[in-house]
């Protein structure tokens, strides 16, 4: 084996460390606020965000349980306009910048990471999955520059730029929202001492917890049954230490199953979340 590569017993173990350290730290939150007051704070948050009071807003926790919802409905609720699919707009449309946000996913470069910073200067940009951003150094010098406490956050990119519409420095007024499936003890400290942190780790009884709640939401799966939703829920609620993932993703599948395959569903919906 090559020096440097890691045995895939590390590997294992250094991934089992993980899931315990979220444990831990999902217990010890658990004492003290619930999963939904969390998720509460998150809403809170990101209204003071968008009133400007904020500059940035880290949202932490396993995905497939609502973050980027949250974070997208709190936005929308404080009267910001999604225009991450500009093809939704008619030409000619004017988009007030201030009031508008972008969801940026996947994956970015520095350069990229610069010119989407620059061209949404006065709004608010929401970082869904997009860790790239979280992990590489120019990157995050360049995060540290927007989100800074002084007056005037200047970024600047000295580096040879061939694309004329892109300054070499700007000021940026923007807000950025950051969601990650990460836990917050992975993120840099540069990032989080400059904003505010929500970590949604959660235990399994949390995520059981917080799936139940959605689901006593009427506008959550509104085409299904109530009585579809509630037997997939008690089935995954039973399964929970055995499926592979404890998500609404599965929530939602095993919805279907139940509503699909009234008969033999439990061992269909066993089978494809288990096996």
């Amino acid at each position: 084996m090559p020096r440097g590569v890691p045995k895939a017993g590390f590997r294992k173990t250094k991934a089992a460390l993980a899931r315990t350290t979220e444990s831990l730290m999902a217990k010890a939150v658990e004492s003290r606020f619930s999963i939904n007051e969390r998720f509460g704070f998150v809403s809170d948050m990101i209204a003071m965000l968008a009133s400007g009071d904020q500059a940035s807003v880290v949202v932490t926790g396993p995905g497939g349980l609502g973050k980027s919802f949250t974070v997208t409905k709190a936005l929308a609720d404080a009267g910001m306009v999604d225009v991450s699919l500009l093809d939704e707009f008619n030409i000619g449309d004017k988009i007030n910048t201030k009031t508008s946000f972008r969801v940026i996913k996947g994956y970015s470069t520095p350069k990229g990471l610069y010119r989407t910073l620059y061209e949404n200067r006065n709004g608010v940009v929401v970082f869904d999955d997009c860790d790239s951003v979280l992990k590489d150094p120019v990157s995050l010098n360049l995060l540290k520059g927007a989100l800074d406490s002084y007056e005037r956050r200047i970024i600047s990119w000295r580096a040879d730029i061939r694309d004329e519409d892109l300054p070499t420095s700007f000021e940026f007024r923007g807000r950025v929202v950051f969601i990650s499936n990460m836990s917050s003890v992975q993120l840099d400290q540069a990032i989080l001492t400059r904003s505010m942190v929500v970590d949604l780790t959660m235990t399994n009884s949390q995520k059981i917890e917080r799936m139940r709640f959605l689901l006593s939401q009427s506008d959550f799966m509104p085409e299904f049954e109530s009585k579809y939703k509630q037997d997939a829920m008690d089935l995954i609620d039973r399964l929970q230490d055995e499926v592979k993932e404890l998500s609404l993703r599965t929530l939602i599948q095993v919805t279907k199953i139940r509503k699909a395959s009234p008969r033999n569903w439990q061992d269909l919906a066993e089978y494809t979340t288990c096996g």
